[in-house]
Order: structure tokens, then C-alpha cells, then sequence
């Protein structure tokens, strides 16, 4: 997977914002458009990641926290995270923990990007285990699972109860179509209105993403 300019950016400059391109967002350079539009996206922006993804891990650390509060403050648009299940070894059992989640914070009306949330302690404890402590849970999936019960306070019969829940599954298997949308270009893959997929690798600076989300929505 090719390193991603931004996050090259970030981490060797420590950039935070610099001048805005003046150009018009470049078709086929800075997006493309989706030759099937994600349902249920509009007014949001998507980001498809994965707990075993570097540059997903780096984005989430490095990048997320300076751009969406601005993109749902300037722009409008809802963040919604979707877990790619494809990808790790445990990808199903984290789709569904991270929906149980995910709908557990929503009734609980806190949001998945606060510090307290369900969603974010399972996502924060699985990446930082992964990618700082290089666990891979070769004791099996029960050991993946301890990883977020301990981090949430949740346990494995809540997992195991999901799985048989219709909300969560029809949650975490919605998620599947976004397969397509990662083998574009990749992941981490954030998708504007469930139309447009910014091209990451033509991002310099956090202003200039913040910039590209608000002209791809104000696109029809």
C-alpha cells in the first residue's frame, strides 16, 4: 500500500495548515467519482478503515483529529466510520464489536468521537495493540476480543449476544459494500456524500482536505 503524502506530511513537518490550493478540485487526480454510490451517505463523510492498517492507524492518530472537527463544524457533514472486515484476520469479530458499539453510543446519545464512547475505547484499544504493541492474538480470537471487553467494560457475552442481534449484524454487514471502495486506491478511503472518494495521496495539508471535502459537497 503506497505511503500516503499527508500523513508523510504530518509526520515529518509536523504541518498543520498551509495555504489553500486555488485551483478546482481535479477529477480523477484529488477524487473520482463512485460508479455506485454507498447508500445512506448522504450528508456524511465515510472513512473505511481497518484495525491492521498502518496508514488507517496513522490517519486516525495524526490526521482525523485535525480535520474533522473543522469538516463537521465548516462543512456540515456527519463522520461515519466504517470497518472493512476483509482485511484483518479478525475483520468480522471487530465489525461486530465496533457495531455493538457504534449503537450503544447512539442510544446512549454520546458520539463515537468522544473520549468515552464505546466505539472509540474498542477502536483505540484494538490499533494501539496492534500497531504500538505489535499484537497479532495468536492465542485466537478470544484473545482479540479480551483486547476490547477489557477497553469497554463490555463482555464476551455482549459479543456473543450481537452476533445474534439483528440490529448489529444488519449494522456490520452493511459495511461489506464498501469492499469495492478499498480496492480503488486503498485504505484508509473517505468518501464524501457516498459519491465522491477522495484520492489521498494528492493531499498536502489539512486545510487542503478540509478544502476538497467542502467543494466535493457542495457538488450534485
Amino acid at each position: 500500500m503506497q505511503r500516503r503524502t499527508l500523513v508523510a506530511a504530518a509526520a515529518a513537518f509536523g504541518l498543520t495548515s498551509t495555504a489553500l490550493s486555488a485551483f478546482a478540485a481535479e477529477k480523477g487526480t484529488q477524487y473520482v467519482v463512485l460508479d455506485k454510490p454507498l447508500p445512506n451517505a448522504e450528508g456524511t463523510l465515510i472513512k473505511v478503515f481497518s484495525y491492521d492498517c498502518p496508514f488507517c492507524y496513522k490517519y486516525d492518530v495524526g490526521v482525523d483529529p485535525r480535520v474533522l472537527p473543522r469538516i463537521e463544524k465548516e462543512v456540515g457533514l456527519k463522520f461515519k466510520p466504517i470497518h472493512l472486515e476483509t482485511k484483518g484476520t479478525y475483520g468480522r469479530c471487530a465489525s461486530v464489536f465496533l457495531a455493538m458499539c457504534m449503537l450503544r453510543d447512539e442510544k446512549a446519545g454520546v458520539s463515537i468521537e468522544d473520549k468515552n464512547s464505546l466505539f472509540k475505547k474498542a477502536k483505540d484499544a484494538i490499533y494501539n495493540a496492534y500497531h504500538r504493541k505489535q499484537e497479532r492474538w495468536t492465542a485466537g480470537e478470544s484473545a482479540f476480543l479480551k483486547t476490547m471487553t477489557d477497553a469497554t467494560g463490555l463482555t464476551a457475552a455482549d459479543y456473543e449476544a450481537a452476533k445474534k442481534d439483528a440490529a448489529v449484524t444488519a449494522l456490520a454487514d452493511s459495511w461489506k459494500v464498501t469492499y469495492d471502495v478499498a480496492k480503488i486506491q486503498g485504505i484508509p478511503a473517505y468518501v464524501v456524500n457516498g459519491k465522491y472518494l477522495i484520492m489521498t495521496k494528492s493531499i498536502r495539508n489539512f486545510d487542503g482536505m478540509v478544502s476538497l471535502v467542502k467543494e466535493l459537497a457542495a457538488m450534485k
